[in-house]
């Protein structure tokens, strides 16, 4: 009974210490909002033009490496320096973007071995843009110094882990003039760019509520135990209970939804997450018992639910599950006054039915029933960069559209399609998720880190 009442005692009081640090961190929050960086608002900016976009790698292991090799592909780039831990990932790419450029990129500077590598590369080289795809801890603290030594930042999600890490990305870009985009390859997938485009025409009407999801199985990661995604993610999974990997699903619904930028914001968040039992069993049955994923206390719950409200009062249900034994979803539901549409597979509902294929919105068009709709409303950007970004690959072509929009916007001098302030909303999702698991479910506030110039932000358009 002694250790019993002593395990609740330690419960509460870790519980206490962690509210005592999300107020603190809340309070930090509202003081930024209300202290302007001095700098220009990032929404709609549009950074000069770049004849040739000079880019350095910082991270080139499963993820960088298909980015540098990619960007190396793409006309109007160079690649003069790339950055890792590692000299073998290093020479990798670097024979791989080579081998791609078409003798643009020759003299491509190494940087291997040393943890502060990377920031002798961007004093050395100063190149235009840097690509970052390293741990997460990593990501913000990059991003910043990228910035600060006159470079614009691309991040893999998130774009930071601490609203003081988004804070500091915020201010840093304002100050710099200089682009931090956290680079959210599924808002250029096929079905989302054509959602993105029904929800623009007003084909489902007002938008009332969207979910969200990643559901992917990834325990096979824990084989990556030296090097690799699951050496440093399992720790995560054990130590963070709360929605880690907010920003696939979230990223796109957002964007139909015209969340920070117009029309609608982000306001609260309540999250609740299950017990955790998936990665302690993997753990138990497939390595020793005095392996080191047997030592961890996995804390973190196999799914975790969360409900967002918006400064209009709609709903947005965000799911992040890497544990259960299922097929991959990312959801992208959104339902309007005049129907839905949803993936996985895809899938449209129109009150009245679609033409052509149902009589009502009690079915579901899909499959070969929606050939008319892709007619009708396939993405303009789809139709123009889809059979290369097909070609050229990265999840189904994705990858391949989100770098070679980035080229485009930074060579002709338009805005990103993902702002800085998107890129921090959508990664938000996770501290204020791990805030409110800890407090039972109670409602966090969601930093304005527009510092209410949201409203004044153009909804992302309809791109040729």
């Amino acid at each position: 009974m002694g250790s019993i009442n002593r395990r609740n005692f330690l419960k509460k009081t870790s519980l206490s210490t962690a509210s005592l640090y999300l107020a603190s961190t809340m309070a930090c929050s509202q003081e930024k909002e209300s202290t302007p960086s001095g700098g220009t608002y990032m929404g709609d900016f549009k950074a000069p033009k770049l004849d040739t976009v000079r880019i350095a790698m910082i991270g080139v292991g499963a993820r960088g490496s298909g980015h540098a090799k990619q960007l190396a592909s793409i006309e109007g780039t160079e690649i003069v320096a790339i950055a890792d831990l590692y000299e073998d990932l290093v020479d990798r790419s670097v024979t791989n973007c080579q081998a791609v450029g078409g003798g643009r990129h020759q003299n491509i500077q190494r940087y291997f071995g040393g943890e502060a590598d990377w920031k002798n590369m961007l004093q050395e080289v100063k190149p235009d843009a840097v690509f970052i795809a390293t741990n997460w801890k990593n990501h913000a603290p990059m991003a910043s110094e990228v910035m600060k030594q006159g470079a614009h930042a691309f991040v893999e999600v998130p774009v930071a882990l601490t609203l003081e890490e988004m804070w500091d990305l915020v201010d840093t870009s304002e100050r710099t003039k200089k682009h931090c985009m956290m680079m959210e390859n599924v808002n250029y997938g096929r079905e989302e760019l054509l959602y993105l485009n029904l929800c623009r025409q007003g084909v489902i009407g007002e938008i009332l509520h969207a979910e969200a999801a990643y559901i992917h199985e990834l325990r096979f990661q824990m084989e990556e135990q030296e090097r690799g995604t699951g050496s440093w993610r399992t720790p995560h999974y054990a130590k963070r209970n709360g929605n880690l990997y907010p920003t696939h699903g979230l990223g796109p619904v957002a964007q139909y939804m015209n969340l920070g930028r117009g029309e609608d914001q982000f306001s609260s968040l309540v999250s609740y997450s299950s017990p955790a039992r998936g990665r302690a069993l993997y753990a138990e049955k497939n390595y020793p018992a005095d392996h080191k994923w047997n030592q961890l206390n996995y804390e973190g719950g196999d799914i975790n639910t969360s409900i967002v409200k918006t400064t209009l009062g709609r709903t947005v249900m965000i799911q992040w599950d890497e544990t259960s034994p299922r097929p991959y979803t990312r959801h992208n539901l959104v339902q309007g006054t005049k129907g839905a549409l949803a993936g996985f597979p895809t899938r449209v509902a129109l009150e009245g039915g679609v033409a052509g294929a149902t009589n009502s919105h009690h079915q579901w068009a899909e499959g070969e029933q929606l050939e008319k709709i892709y007619e009708q409303y396939e993405h303009p950007m789809y139709k123009r960069l889809g059979s290369l970004a097909k070609k050229m690959g990265g999840h189904g072509g994705m990858d391949f559209m989100m770098l070679y929009r980035i080229v485009e916007c930074l060579r002709t001098g338009q805005a990103l399609d993902q702002n800085v302030y998107e890129g921090c909303l959508w990664s938000a999702v996770s501290p204020l998720s791990e805030a409110s698991v800890a407090q039972g479910g109670m409602p966090q506030q969601f930093p304005d880190f527009t510092r209410k110039q949201w409203k004044i932000t153009n909804p992302l358009s309809i791109i040729s």
